[in-house]
């Protein structure tokens, strides 16, 4: 085992090692404008982006636009995506975001972080992810195996708070790599480092500078 004390170095390593092992790795929520994003990643809570990108698309067939699904009835919306869980409280925030969004903004998301939070139902993760995929902003995206594999592997120490996480690789990652490091965590997260069977460490491209390895 290698072992890396700074965590600046590690950060680029990971980096590095991530990068060749996923070269491809994007989002893996099916969207084509911004505001199928934010329904997409509403939806993906408690839910696989693989159900959720069958559900849309019934949904984006009904209502093709942002005015559409404004304009939807909240319980029509529901009725649709149900199948993801959650399906009241999801449709009552889907609702509420794509009226605020025809309203306030001219139909079109904003691409402002700040901005992005005052929309019902949007989250730092949600915000983060479109910055980054959408807009081609600095992003760090945390979602859960983003902060099991920052904890597990050594980059962070102990931290589970989602918004903590994401301060603290604020300092370790630099800006530009943020959206793609994050995309490249949950490909590992799903296909090795996983969280409901023992990590499979032994085809791990990190095994040798991960703090845990395998513990």
């Amino acid at each position: 085992m290698i072992l890396i004390q700074n965590k600046q170095t590690l950060a680029l390593e990971l980096i590095e090692r991530l990068r060749k092992e996923y070269p491809g790795a994007r989002c893996t929520l099916d969207y084509d404008d911004a505001w199928k994003l934010l329904v997409g990643v509403r939806l993906a809570a408690q839910c696989t982006d693989a159900r959720v990108n069958v559900v849309v698309e019934g949904l984006y067939k009904k209502y093709p636009d942002v005015e559409a699904l404004a304009a939807a009835d909240v319980a029509d919306i529901e009725a649709i995506v149900r199948p993801c869980g959650l399906g009241k409280s999801k449709a009552r925030d889907i609702s509420a975001c794509m009226k605020m969004i025809r309203d306030e903004y001219d139909g079109k998301v904003p691409d402002d972080f700040e901005a992005l939070l005052k929309l019902p139902g949007v989250g730092r993760k949600s915000a983060n992810l479109i910055m980054g995929d959408v807009f081609g902003k600095p992003a760090i995206v945390t979602d859960t195996h983003c902060i099991r594999l920052v904890n597990r592997i050594g980059l962070v120490d102990g931290i589970k708070e989602p918004k903590k996480v994401e301060m603290e690789l604020w300092k370790l990652i630099p800006p530009e790599e943020g959206s793609d490091f994050c995309h490249r965590l949950v490909y590992h997260g799903r296909d090795v480092c996983t969280a409901r069977t023992t990590p499979y460490c032994e085809k791990c491209c990190l095994q040798d500078i991960c703090a845990k390895n395998g513990v």
